[in-house]
Order: structure tokens, then C-alpha cells, then sequence
């Protein structure tokens, strides 16, 4: 690993928490549903809506608020009132406001790295909430770059990586998940750090194992800087 010149982070999930508030926002929504569907049924009609309407709306709260509407409206035959619909636009806009929780370690990494590599963020969802959050996070100062994805896979990083004028071997990517942050950017022949989070959305996850001679995975943030110089 002695040629990573650039050294790429996720966002959500890798430098603040960020899963677990929608957790907590699906199961309100599918309380608010209870007279209509069982909550955790409601809840797998939810994510069967935002799979559904990724390709119109991106990753990100807002979109997550449309298809809490859309999947309220066909959970309920249309017959949800205005109340139950200003109730779904509180969730989504207390999901917005929610503070800025830094993942344990991160800070320490960003300050023992950032005169050694040059450190971005690659992150994907709302180009809004993404900026407000980096802002919020007190983090920004850190990074040489900012790239915020509409999907991230082998084409958005070859983008980002023609950007940064260097080689994919002079590329590591860290993560927590290992479809978006880790399997994209081995195809392309970079590197990537695979940091597991306690809760990964159910479309982040895959079923299988990955061996790659660039690849590799530890358990808390901080075990970076002795994978860099090991």
C-alpha cells in the first residue's frame, strides 16, 4: 500500500451515524400505518417503494419521504388523510434535523492522515443534505475533495478517479459498504477498506465473500493508520 496517494471515505455510516435514524423513522412510519397493515409489513412495502423509486429520485431523505407518501397512499387505499400525510412530512423533516454524530475514531484518523494523503469524501444520496451534514459534521476542513454520487459504481469512481489526475492504484476507498465502497473500486483496480457499521441497509449488503489482493477489512476505524503502515 505504499504507492496510495489519495484516500477516499464514505460518508454515512463511515464518518457520522447515519442508519439507525432511518431505522427508527421506518418504524414510526409503520406504526403510523397500523390501522391499515402490520408495522413491520408496512415497513417491507417501504423499502419495496424506495427500491422501486431509486431510479427516479436518488439515495437520500427526500426521496425517502416521497415513498413514505407513495407507500402510505396504496397501504391505505388512498383513503390516508391530511393529517396521517403532514404526519409523514414531520418524520421525514426530523430525519433531516437530526444532529451530527461522529463515528468513534473518525477525527483522530482525518488529523493523523490529512498531511500524508490527500483525503476525500465519496458519498452518495441528496447533494443538499450531504453538503449540510459535512458542514454540520465539523469534518470539511479535512478533505481535498468533496464528490457526491448519484450512484456509486465502477463509472462514478473511474469518474472521480480521472478527476483526481492519479492511477486506481493509487486509490483506496473506505467504507461500510462492501457493494458501494469496496467491490467497484477493486474492479477497477484500486484499493478498498471494508469497516463494518452495526446496521447496513438492507440494499448495501451482499451474500458472499470477497478475496482481493487489495482488499482488506478491519473492525474500527482507527485500525487504519496501523494498516497504512504495516
Amino acid at each position: 500500500m505504499n504507492n496510495i496517494k489519495v484516500i477516499a471515505f464514505d460518508a454515512d455510516d463511515t464518518l457520522w451515524v447515519n442508519e439507525p435514524y432511518f431505522r427508527e423513522t421506518e418504524a414510526l412510519f409503520g406504526s403510523l400505518m397500523a390501522d391499515f397493515m402490520a408495522p413491520h409489513t408496512a415497513e417491507r412495502e417501504l423499502f419495496q417503494t424506495e427500491i422501486a423509486n431509486l431510479p427516479l429520485y436518488g439515495y437520500g431523505i427526500k426521496g425517502f419521504m416521497l415513498s413514505m407518501v407513495e407507500t402510505a397512499l396504496r397501504i391505505s387505499g388512498n383513503t390516508i388523510d391530511a393529517k396521517g400525510i403532514h404526519r409523514i412530512l414531520e418524520l421525514g423533516k426530523e430525519l433531516l434535523a437530526r444532529p451530527i454524530e461522529h463515528i468513534e475514531g473518525v477525527e483522530e484518523v482525518l488529523i493523523a492522515l490529512k498531511d500524508k494523503y490527500r483525503l476525500v469524501v465519496a458519498t452518495k444520496g441528496d447533494l443538499l443534505d450531504q453538503e449540510r451534514k459535512l458542514k454540520a459534521s465539523g469534518l470539511d476542513h479535512y478533505f481535498h475533495h468533496i464528490e457526491i454520487m448519484s450512484e456509486k459504481d465502477e463509472a462514478g469512481y473511474r469518474k472521480l478517479i480521472r478527476h483526481l489526475d492519479i492511477p486506481p492504484a493509487d486509490f483506496m476507498m473506505v467504507g461500510n459498504s462492501l457493494k458501494s465502497d469496496v467491490l467497484p473500486v477493486l474492479n477497477l483496480g484500486g484499493h478498498a477498506v471494508h469497516v463494518p457499521f452495526h446496521i447496513t441497509w438492507a440494499h448495501e449488503q451482499i451474500h458472499h465473500t470477497i478475496e482481493h489482493e487489495n482488499f482488506r477489512e478491519i473492525k474500527a476505524v482507527r485500525e487504519l493508520l496501523t494498516l497504512l503502515v504495516s
